[in-house]
């Protein structure tokens, strides 16, 4: 038997007091042993340093310098890493159950799987089991990326091989580069995915992509650019990618009435 699979899980930082106590402790009660923890802090002035110093074991790795932004961030976590599957936990998500990264492991004993993905929740900021929206990924196919589909980057882990060779994150886009990384990586046919239909990830409503109108539409700008730049059509996969987005509400509902009933 080889040596158990590793995964790091990088969580990306700034200011998230409030928040990080949360996230990490979720990942501490995961019951899968083999876990090395980055956390990549952007030079925090309040107590952020201090809660992750409080959760580090031997062999996790914290860093707190300044950066240019959370995609920078995340490159540095990826480079620091050095389990054999990376997944990105941020300061403000949490992992939904306690077997999140065993049925994570258990898709990647397959050593032909390169990247495993869910679905996810978005809850409310401040009552994190109340469900705003619940997205259902589905399977992945070339033909869904030409129409905008991709699964939530929170639940996507891929071995740590694939980064090297396929790269990271974009620094030209401050808002949708995860959608630009999901997209090359996908669409490269060098990453053999598997869903694991079950809810990995609760995130916050209120984070970069979804706390404003403003927000939103420089997200669309730039999801426009990164369709384009990966030989989509924007004109089709851009409505389409907005749009998807109206049923994860009804999934919600749905899932409301059926817990009363």
């Amino acid at each position: 038997m080889g040596e158990p699979l590793t995964i790091s899980v990088i969580t990306a930082c700034f200011n998230s007091q409030a928040t990080i106590g949360e996230a990490i402790a979720t990942l501490k009660c995961q019951r899968w042993p083999h876990i090395e923890h980055v956390v990549i802090d952007g030079a925090s002035t309040d107590g952020t340093v201090a809660v992750a110093k409080q959760t580090l074991g031997q062999g996790d790795v914290l860093i707190s310098e300044p950066d240019r932004g959370i995609y920078d961030a995340l490159n540095k976590g990826i480079d620091r890493a050095s389990g054999s599957v990376v997944g990105f936990l941020h300061s403000d998500d949490l992992y939904a159950h306690e077997n999140v990264l065993a049925n994570v492991a258990a898709c990647f004993k397959d050593p032909s799987v390169g990247a495993v993905y869910g679905d996810l929740q978005y809850v409310n900021a401040a009552d994190t089991e109340r469900v705003i929206r619940h997205w259902t990924s589905g399977n992945f196919s070339k033909k869904k990326l030409r129409l905008g589909w991709m699964p939530p980057h929170p639940t996507f882990f891929m071995r740590r091989e694939l980064y090297r060779e396929l790269g990271g994150f974009n620094l030209g886009y401050r808002i949708a580069g995860d959608y630009e990384a999901l997209l090359r990586y996908l669409a490269s046919g060098k990453v053999k995915v598997v869903y694991l239909p079950e809810v990995l990830v609760k995130m916050r409503v209120g984070g970069a992509s979804n706390g404003s109108v403003k927000q939103i539409l420089r997200k669309s700008r730039e999801d426009y650019t990164a369709m384009r730049n990966n030989g989509l059509n924007p004109l089709v996969a851009l409505p389409y990618k907005n749009l998807s987005k109206l049923p994860q509400f009804l999934n919600k509902r749905k899932r409301k009435i059926n817990e009363i009933g």
